[in-house]
């Protein structure tokens, strides 16, 4: 049976990854980094094998390779928050850059070094883009704006650079905007979903803090994300990169807009300065015909089922 294994397993992505492969005739396999994270799997926790795992760590990535011999990994263990990476660049840079080396090292040196292993990099890696370079494809120059984004390049040309030194099975991907039910609400469709949700409760007054609502950005549903990963994981060109996305945009204000709507108060907002970043791209959306191309994968779940799932699922937990 094909062994499977999941970096980052109980992170936002990866819970619905592990969902997704378990439903497989496959082994999943996934790593996490402290006891508390593993509530979030529930019952699925029953399902795959774990193993409690610093990436930062030589040592201790050496010793989870050659114990599991995965076929397969996807490594999504990250520091994935661009604000907090401005707080504490350091950390990100080293925890990313750190994670993503000591695994690509282990596999190399292992007897298994025909795993294929999905690297996730980021579309914070295009930055400062121009309008003349809408859509953006995997050609579009990268022009950081974050410590988060230099992560993510060093990320992304590390995957190339053991592709083309030592031959290694890696296929790149560089994921726009994705979010769902259990996102962390550091990130924008969650914040305001979390807000609504304690208005709702009598938990906060009917004033929702905002950040910048006039940035335009390109959201697809982590459902659908994830079956993009394991098309790529099937279908996907070593060396290669790919951009998943709607190949649309939305402007922040629309879809706060749509989640009030989805209640029955009456919420009004007030602009939070500490919510803005120093240097926001106005508009981005991506061109994902590369992986249709190959794959036939397109986005599936209409982004007002999106909100709606994410703003039930506040609902439930607060």
């Amino acid at each position: 049976m094909k062994k499977i294994l999941i970096t980052g397993m109980t992170g936002f992505v990866g819970e619905y990854l592990a969902e997704h492969l378990v439903n497989s005739s496959v082994e999943v396999h996934g790593t996490y980094y402290s006891e508390d994270s593993l509530t979030r799997l529930g019952e699925l926790r029953d399902k795959i094998t774990s193993y409690q795992v610093d990436l930062t760590d030589k040592e201790q990535v050496e010793k989870l390779i050659n114990d599991v011999r995965p076929d397969e990994v996807y490594n999504l263990a990250a520091q994935t928050s661009p604000s907090q990476s401005i707080k504490d660049p350091s950390d990100t840079l080293m925890n990313n850059t750190l994670s993503e080396l000591y695994l690509f090292e282990a596999i190399k040196n292992s007897t298994h070094k025909d795993t294929r292993i999905l690297a996730i990099s980021s579309s914070e890696i295009y930055g400062a883009i121009d309008a003349s370079d809408l859509p953006i494809d995997e050609d579009t120059p990268l022009r950081p704006t974050t410590p988060y984004a230099v992560s993510k390049i060093t990320q992304d040309y590390l995957a190339l650079q053991y592709f083309l030194a030592h031959k290694m099975q890696i296929i790149r991907v560089r994921p726009f905007n994705h979010t769902g039910p259990r996102q962390q609400p550091n990130f924008v469709v969650p914040m305001f979903a979390k807000q609504i949700a304690e208005i709702e409760k009598g938990k906060q007054e009917p004033l929702m803090k905002v950040g910048n609502l006039d940035a335009r950005k390109d959201f697809t549903d982590v459902r659908d994300v994830v079956k993009a990963y394991s098309l790529l994981m099937e279908k996907g060109v070593p060396g290669d990169v790919y951009n998943i996305g709607s190949g649309k945009s939305v402007k922040i204000q629309q879809i706060l807009d749509s989640l009030i709507s989805l209640s029955g108060k009456e919420i009004t907002y007030e602009r939070d300065d500490a919510l803005y970043r120093p240097i926001d791209t106005p508009d981005i959306y991506c061109d994902y015909e590369k992986i249709k191309s190959l794959t036939g994968w397109e986005p599936q779940i209409p982004l007002e089922k999106t909100l709606k799932d994410t703003l039930d699922y506040f609902r439930e937990v607060i």
